[in-house]
């Protein structure tokens, strides 16, 4: 796409002029709450990678398939919940291996008869000084 800012945003006459679509179409979906663009201090709509693939997908839908703009609603919330909740699952996943992980260590320190508990060594925190 032609004519992108050095930051990598596309103002709207580009976008609509690249999507064969009229920059009122653009603001209509904003109306809707569809796509978010940033804003320049004057107020001018600019295009970052995440709306320009959320507007490609609106019309897709509204082109491709001839779903209403409230079917592109339900559609968007959908995803961004499938989203959410892929990152939820992924989070779990970590949470799990690092339990998994601690688990381990206990077993392999049980079967070679280590107590970390009574292996550590606690030091005065930092910046304090011990008396005597």
């Amino acid at each position: 796409m032609g004519r992108r800012r050095s930051d990598g945003y596309v103002m709207i006459s580009i976008i609509a002029e690249r999507y064969n679509i009229h920059p009122q179409t653009l603001r209509l979906y904003e109306r809707e709450g569809l796509i978010t663009p940033a804003r320049t201090s004057g107020n001018t709509r600019l295009y970052g990678q995440d709306e320009i693939r959320k507007l490609e997908m609106i019309l897709a839908l509204t082109r491709d398939l001839g779903v209403n703009l409230a079917g592109v609603e339900v559609i968007l919330n959908m995803k961004r919940a499938l989203d959410d909740a892929r990152e939820a699952v992924e989070r779990a996943e970590d949470h799990f291996e690092q339990m998994m992980r601690v688990i381990r260590q206990s077993v392999l320190d049980k079967r070679h008869g280590i107590e970390r508990e009574n292996a550590l060594v606690k030091s005065a925190p930092r910046g304090l000084a011990k008396t005597r």
